[in-house]
């Protein structure tokens, strides 16, 4: 069965065939991407090998969808119900489904939440200290997010890092436009950086990450700002761009710093600091540290990022070694000689992740 992935990003647009055997054998990705064209995804499609299902990476199915699930009229009036939760990504998404809806009529498509790595977390990791009478209104909850991608760097750690090596607890760091990181034990996810929305935790491109709520409502009653001025300034106007200005991306951001930008140096230094500090709170979570693992596209291609975050965590026993760790931009372990803990780069994997729970979930429907 060829699954044909889709992943609507925030700003890019990620296609790919995985056959059987979790192979790649298409691929395209459109950065950037408007939330609006189809020619691409046409183009796409029609130059692909015989496409039998499609998967979509669906960032947030609000607190009823969680696990795989075929997609029909209702599903995605829940996809389109959690827009407010997820608003860079969810219209991009409705808008790959139904693309893919009319290109393939009768192909199934599928709902791969981003949420579902995650619902192994301890009640300790996902509760929200919030008034009881909140809580038991709604499913205020940590839900996490990337799951597909930090899945995968479960899967494929232990064998980066040799079988020499403890792998038990595993540091996975998504970082891409969106970013996260999350403690891995055994497998499973214990605890990450995202909460019930993909605004919480490490500074991104266009996103804030973690504010003090307390300034955010004072924004708003002191401040004089709407909710939807202070949401849309959370979600477009912070992180990376709000620091440095211009397009927020990290290859930017780094060439300004070096050209002695001072905002772009304060956003590099920012995005290090809370880049560490929460691979140290993920550490903590696990207990300790035996695979620090770099994903995603800033993750996994800019090795400037990588050190620079290892530099603050020798204490962790953490530290690369400069020659793989420049030109690393796949799977590859850039431990330095002598450090206790692994570090490694993973190949971005959410489409195979994404095409296998596709797949099981075709097949199921079909047993």
């Amino acid at each position: 069965m060829n699954v044909l992935v889709v992943n609507a990003g925030g700003i890019t647009l990620e296609l790919s065939v995985v056959d059987d055997s979790g192979n790649v054998v298409a691929t395209r990705e459109i950065d950037p991407w408007d939330g609006h064209e189809t020619d691409a995804i046409a183009g796409f499609v029609a130059d692909a090998p015989t496409i039998d299902a499609v998967g979509h990476r669906v960032v947030h199915g609000g607190t009823e969808l969680t696990a795989p699930t075929l997609i029909d009229p209702h599903v995605e009036q829940l996809i389109e119900a959690a827009s407010n939760l997820a608003p860079l990504h969810q219209d991009r998404i409705l808008f790959g489904i139904h693309t893919t809806e009319r290109l393939l009529p009768g192909i199934p498509n599928v709902a791969c939440f981003d949420t579902a790595f995650h619902t192994t977390m301890p009640e300790v990791a996902s509760t929200y200290a919030l008034p009881s009478a909140w809580r038991d209104r709604w499913p205020l909850h940590r839900l996490g997010f990337h799951g597909s991608s930090h899945a995968h760097v479960a899967a494929v750690a232990g064998s980066i890092a040799g079988a020499h090596r403890d792998q038990r607890r595993i540091v996975s760091c998504h970082l891409g436009s969106g970013a996260s990181v999350c403690a891995i034990l055994d497998g499973r996810s214990v605890d990450t950086t995202m909460g019930f929305t993909p605004l919480e935790g490490l500074v991104m491109v266009t996103r804030s990450g973690s504010v003090d709520p307390g300034l955010l409502l004072w924004l708003i009653s002191g401040g004089g700002l709407g909710a939807d001025e202070v949401e849309h300034g959370l979600y477009h106007d912070s992180g990376l761009v709000g620091l440095a200005g211009g397009s927020g991306d990290m290859r930017e951001v780094v060439q300004r710093r070096d050209a002695g930008d001072e905002a772009a140096g304060l956003a590099f230094d920012v995005y290090i600091h809370r880049l560490r500090r929460e691979i140290s709170a993920m550490t903590a979570s696990l207990g300790g540290i035996d695979i620090l693992a770099f994903t995603g596209g800033v993750g996994q291609h800019m090795g400037r990022v990588r050190a620079a975050a290892a530099d603050g965590l020798g204490y962790l026993g953490v530290a690369v070694d400069p020659s793989r760790n420049d030109v690393a931009q796949s799977d590859a372990d850039v431990t330095a000689d002598g450090a206790t803990t692994a570090c490694i780069v993973v190949t971005t994997g959410e489409a195979i992740e994404i095409a296998a729970a596709t797949r099981r979930t075709v097949l199921a429907t079909r047993a």
